[in-house]
């Protein structure tokens, strides 16, 4: 018995239309070198774009002025938060001249909780490279002076701690940035050997300012006593910390915590001025040439990291 062939139709009622896309018609149909797409075949999907280096937190007003004007960023409103954007184009060793995308944010208040709120509103926005702790601290360590700059990528948390009848037992936590950002951070130190730099300031007044790399204690508490029961702690936990702030602690933290979430590291780097010794004699009379001179070394810093 022989098959009879159908004679295959396409019927278009008056008003309507007909689109054939992708398809062959006829009875038995053939199609040479035609294949419906491999899911195989399709370029993986994007990740996370990056295209901002670095975002910028800030805590103090002077903090946040110095940053937008060192790195020249313009203010832009993200719904009830004011953020500040713009492209720095650094100049010396390690730069090439390429411009780096910035984001800078003040924090509502001082303080780890404050720091780590707004630390979640710059990935979510910006999904920067690496997050920065920016502004003033207070030295613990000899030799380091007023003005000075340190730069840290590993933090020791003093916060924790158990109350008991014999006293205060401090647990501290130390919190340590990924490989990445140190190998960028060496490599700053090591184009810029000895890390001294001529500064000058907005009233035209020029500096040298010293850089210096080490670790740094963090935690909610004021220090304004060099007998402070802290101070003894953080030198016994380590006598290479260079100074203290309010927040670094909960930049590093929610960094870290992050990769739990998505299984991606964000790098992070504290960048402060030296405003006062952490002792009875601290004030404010030095907090804006200390924010001015960490901003400015966080320009020279912005080239090295990733």
């Amino acid at each position: 018995m022989t098959e009879s062939p159908q004679s295959p139709a396409i019927v278009t009622m008056p008003g309507g239309s007909t689109i054939v896309d992708r398809s062959a018609v006829g009875y038995r149909p053939v199609v040479n070198n035609i294949s419906s797409p491999d899911p195989a075949d399709e370029p993986p999907a994007a990740g996370p774009v990056r295209p901002w280096t670095a975002g910028i937190l800030t805590i103090l007003p002077e903090e946040t002025v110095a940053v937008v004007r060192a790195l020249g960023l313009s203010e832009q409103q993200a719904g009830g938060l004011r953020c500040y954007e713009g492209q720095f184009i650094p100049h010396g060793p390690g730069s090439g001249g390429q411009p780096r995308q910035v984001a800078a944010l003040q924090t509502l208040s001082k303080g780890e909780n404050a720091a780590t709120v707004a630390c979640g509103f710059l990935r979510e926005r910006y999904n920067p490279g690496t997050v920065v702790s920016a502004g003033i601290a207070g030295a613990i360590r000899p030799g380091i002076r007023l003005g000075d700059v340190v730069v840290a990528t590993r933090v020791v948390h003093y916060d924790p701690r158990k109350e008991t009848p014999g006293g205060i037992q401090r647990r501290s936590e130390e919190f340590v940035a990924p490989a990445v950002t140190g190998r960028a951070v060496n490599a700053f130190f090591t184009g810029n050997d000895p890390p001294e730099f001529q500064v000058t300031d907005p009233a035209g007044v020029t500096r040298r300012v010293r850089v210096h790399y080490g670790p740094i204690g963090s935690g909610n508490a004021v220090i304004a006593d060099r007998n402070a029961e802290v101070l003894r702690h953080l030198a016994s936990y380590n006598r290479e910390i260079l100074a203290v702030d309010m927040e670094s602690a909960g930049v590093a933290q929610a960094c870290h915590e992050q990769s739990a979430v998505n299984s991606e590291m964000h790098g992070w780097v504290t960048v402060r001025g030296i405003s006062d010794k952490a002792g009875k004699r601290k004030n404010d009379a030095y907090h804006h040439i200390a924010a001015w001179h960490a901003a400015v070394i966080l320009g020279k810093l912005l080239p090295y990291l990733p």
